[in-house]
């Protein structure tokens, strides 16, 4: 799915100073307005309310527990907002948290990235527009993980195909697979109905639909 191409109005919501600082930087230099920089799950919620942002990039553990407060502060916003896209951050690789974000999917952009994707600076701003488009974007580390979990029903699948349904669930389309695997996308296209018939899910037009089909099986 393309990003988008326009300016995004985004909160930012990250305990530690200098990667809040960090953040707003680099959103800033690549064109984005960040209406509001917050420190904590309760000034998280204000600011939503107060500047109806096009996206929230948030980490998921926050004061003053320091153990999910960030996440359930956005879940809750999505229950009240649909529409607000959500990229959220985090320092290790978080199932439930993972799991349970993609869960309060209600039609709106969704992402789950570790920080360290932060340090690589287009992939990290091209999955914000993503996300702030309506796309799904996950972790890599968090799909490799999802895939040793459903190792025996993956057995169907061939070594290709594997590579194409890991690159499938980053949230990738299939233009963007077929650049990373150097072949056609008429290609990509027959693999994913091979992995979709495999794996008994329905087929989907949508990249969008796709993602949490193959989202929903690896979490299995």
């Amino acid at each position: 799915m393309p990003g988008v191409d326009r300016p995004l109005r985004v909160v930012v919501a990250e305990d530690a100073v200098l990667l809040r600082a960090g953040l707003v930087g680099l959103l800033e230099r690549f064109g984005h307005t960040v209406v509001d920089a917050v420190g904590d799950a309760a000034a998280l919620r204000d600011a939503v309310a107060a500047h109806e942002p096009d996206i929230v990039v948030t980490d998921v553990r926050m004061p003053p527990g320091f153990t999910d407060e960030g996440l359930r502060a956005v879940v809750a916003l999505r229950a009240h907002r649909p529409s607000l896209a959500v990229l959220v951050l985090s320092q290790y690789v978080e199932q439930t948290y993972a799991s349970e974000l993609l869960d309060s999917h209600r039609g709106a952009g969704v992402g789950y990235l570790l920080k360290d994707r932060i340090g690589e600076v287009t992939e990290f701003v091209d999955a914000v527009n993503r996300v702030a488009a309506g796309g799904t974007v996950v972790d890599p580390e968090v799909v490799r993980q999802l895939l040793s979990r459903r190792r025996d029903p993956l057995r169907r699948l061939t070594a290709r195909e594997l590579q194409v349904l890991s690159l499938a669930a980053e949230g990738r389309s299939n233009a963007a697979i077929a650049r990373a695997l150097v072949v056609s996308e008429a290609a990509i296209a027959k693999h994913i109905g091979s992995i979709l018939a495999k794996l008994d899910l329905p087929p989907a037009d949508d990249d969008h639909r796709r993602v949490l089909a193959v989202l929903a099986y690896l979490r299995g």
